[in-house]
């Protein structure tokens, strides 16, 4: 007598088609004779396992096994249960290199889960279960696309505002170069067609899909195209005035300071931010993390000044 076919996938009698498919995925990889040259008990174990996805997989089938119409192998229970009862139990079945039965309805899944090249060989030549000949001659699988690949790829701000190129290896082992545009954004999908698994049967390569993490930067703000950069100036330059350096995504720039600039004064460099936005450069005055004597003396000098902080509306 079969065995439940809902205890044998480890799901329950309310499980979805997509828990019920994900269970069977996972038994069929560990228990698939390929995997598992000359082991019996894994073969049986694999032809039970697809007799129970068989069942539950089809929708009628598995309301007549629930309402007790047929049994776990799709014998009929009640010959006045209904009409079109499963009398004969499954229909035809294929039969892999290790001489275990496999119903033709899975070859699909199959192709998902072993990539068909060496099971797609067995079946070209499989026999229908007991020994008989396909009515139709050789099952030829149609041309189907390769799988795709997936990859997670953490930048810095910089190259992603710049764009970049990286060298990565994919979870197959395969090494990729990748070309990162310019201005790509925090959580983008880079797809790269035909770089994935091979196709099938002559079927064309899957795509690789790349997920971009683009990590934050202290002194970097980035809105559409426009940058925002925080530049740091000492207190001299910041009194004084002067000429400093600032670099952008475009290359360095000159900037002149005028005397008493004061810490948070804002400029704007036009096309030098992303994609041919603005650079918006906030000054802010950084006094040294040791502060000589010097510098403190002549603080000392300075004459009262009118509070800034008067003008506060608070």
């Amino acid at each position: 007598m079969a065995k439940d076919p809902y205890k044998l996938l480890g799901v329950s009698k309310t499980a979805s088609d997509k828990e019920i498919k994900s269970a069977y995925r996972k038994l069929a990889k560990k228990w698939h004779p390929d995997k598992n040259p000359g082991d019996k008990k894994a073969a049986e174990r694999f032809k039970e396992i697809s007799a129970a996805y068989t069942l539950l997989s089809d929708k009628e089938l598995r309301r007549r096994y629930d309402s007790g119409e047929v049994d776990a192998s799709g014998q009929q229970q009640n010959p006045f249960a209904g009409a079109g009862g499963m009398g004969g139990g499954f229909g035809g079945t294929y039969r892999t290199s290790a001489g275990t039965e496999i119903d033709p309805d899975l070859s699909d899944l199959f192709s998902s889960l072993f990539g068909m090249r060496g099971f797609g060989a067995q079946m070209g030549g499989a026999q229908m279960g007991g020994g008989r000949a396909h009515p139709f001659g050789r099952a030829q699988m149609p041309p189907q696309k390769g799988a795709d690949v997936q990859y997670a790829l953490t930048i810095s701000m910089p190259e992603a505002i710049k764009g970049v190129v990286k060298q990565v290896r994919l979870a197959n082992g395969r090494g990729l170069k990748i070309r990162i545009p310019e201005g790509t954004k925090d959580g983008a999908t880079l797809r790269l067609r035909g770089k994935g698994e091979p196709g099938i049967n002559g079927g064309p390569a899957g795509d690789a899909r790349i997920k971009v993490t683009v990590k934050p930067h202290k002194s970097l703000r980035w809105d559409g195209k426009t940058l925002r950069m925080d530049v740091p100036i000492t207190l001299k330059e910041a009194v004084l005035g002067g000429k400093i350096k600032v670099p952008t995504p475009k290359g360095d720039v000159n900037l002149t300071l005028k005397p008493g600039t004061n810490s948070g004064k804002t400029l704007r460099l036009k096309g030098k931010g992303v994609k041919g936005g603005d650079l918006l450069v906030r000054l802010m005055i950084e006094l040294p993390e040791k502060l000589g004597e010097d510098l403190k003396n002549c603080v000392r000098q300075w004459s009262d000044e009118p509070n800034p902080r008067d003008k506060l509306p608070f």
